[in-house]
């Protein structure tokens, strides 16, 4: 989700800067809300599990896509299936481009031994080249951002008119070396609940994640938990009015990004470094684990690599510190 989500910023600034040109995204359905509204953009469903599965239904994809008279790919993945859908328009004289993921940088950064800590280029720059690679430049400078979405009767049934401040906290991430410690994040939530000019969402998914997040918002009634009680679209309409989002390295720190809200993300094996800094933030918003107690982060790309003895490296980013940098991009 939050691969997608990165490629929202750089496609929207694509439309503004070349209006003459129509793109066509190809995604799985769920994805389809991340471009809803922008101007220009043919959104195609990818279908996996029946047309498009398997080798022979990528073979259908590209004679799906070339009933589209595509006259240029730009493969913003760089995995197999787009590889293959890539090659083949490559074989019939198609302009193509691919996104480098700079993965000997990457694992440069979070190798144990000769560990080069220094930043990687972003995402969003290896985006931006895949363009220019096929004559298109992009300026990310002065990026455009879609208006706070309208909420409806049933979004706001769950939320309530807004007349506080209304901060995001999306507690979890697919692997654990990534999730602040469960007792930290319910001081965090309980000591900005103080403020009852705050209100606080909370989101996630599953069951269990829900009693969780049912736990954080016990005995509150400025904090509500979101997870299962609203729709996709209906969640990207309420991030897109909130104030600040509050994250893990994750999913929902880029899609906050993508519609132009402030996010303070918490990481603990992975690191900003790796180039995954949610676009358009600054690393002042981004706290990391204390790298003088454990000197061999980031461990890891996307925090799938456990090392012995860092379990408890995320204990190391204060409640205090994260209540700070929340309650700062308040008044910013």
């Amino acid at each position: 989700m939050g691969d997608v989500a990165m490629t929202v910023p750089v496609i929207r600034a694509f439309v503004s800067q070349h209006p003459e040109v129509q793109i066509t995204v190809v995604s799985r359905p769920f994805f389809k809300p991340f471009f809803d509204g922008i101007p220009n953009l043919n959104f195609f469903s990818i279908d996996l599990k029946e047309r498009h599965k398997g080798f022979f239904g990528l073979l259908q994809l590209y004679k799906d896509l070339n009933m589209l008279k595509i006259d240029a790919v730009a493969d913003l993945h760089n995995v197999l299936r787009s590889k293959i859908i890539r090659n083949l328009f490559a074989l019939s004289g198609k302009n193509t481009a691919f996104v480098d993921k700079g993965r000997a940088e990457k694992k440069a950064l979070t190798r144990a031994e000769n560990k080069i800590f220094k930043p990687v280029t972003s995402m969003f720059e290896r985006h931006k080249k895949v363009f220019q690679e096929l004559g298109f430049d992009i300026n990310l400078n002065d990026p455009i951002f879609p208006l706070a979405a309208n909420l409806s009767s049933e979004i706001l049934n769950v939320t309530g008119e807004k007349t506080q401040n209304w901060i995001g906290i999306a507690p979890f991430a697919q692997y654990d070396s990534k999730v602040y410690p469960q007792d930290l994040m319910q001081e965090v939530i309980d000591k900005l609940g103080e403020n009852n000019n705050n209100k606080i969402f909370l989101f996630g998914g599953g069951n269990k994640e829900i009693e969780i997040l049912n736990q954080f918002a016990s005995g509150k009634v400025n904090v509500i938990t979101i997870a299962g009680k609203l729709k996709f679209e209906e969640e990207l309409k309420l991030i897109s009015n909130l104030d600040v989002m509050l994250s893990m390295d994750s999913g929902n720190s880029h899609i906050a990004a993508m519609l132009g809200i402030k996010v303070v993300t918490l990481w603990g094996a992975t690191h900003p470094y790796a180039g995954f800094l949610s676009f358009n933030q600054t690393l002042d918003s981004a706290l990391v684990s204390d790298r003088e107690k454990y000197p061999l982060l980031p461990t890891s790309v996307y925090g799938n690599k456990k090392v012995e003895g860092y379990e408890d490296a995320m204990r190391s980013i204060s409640v205090e510190s994260v209540v700070k940098k929340v309650i700062e991009n308040l008044t910013k």
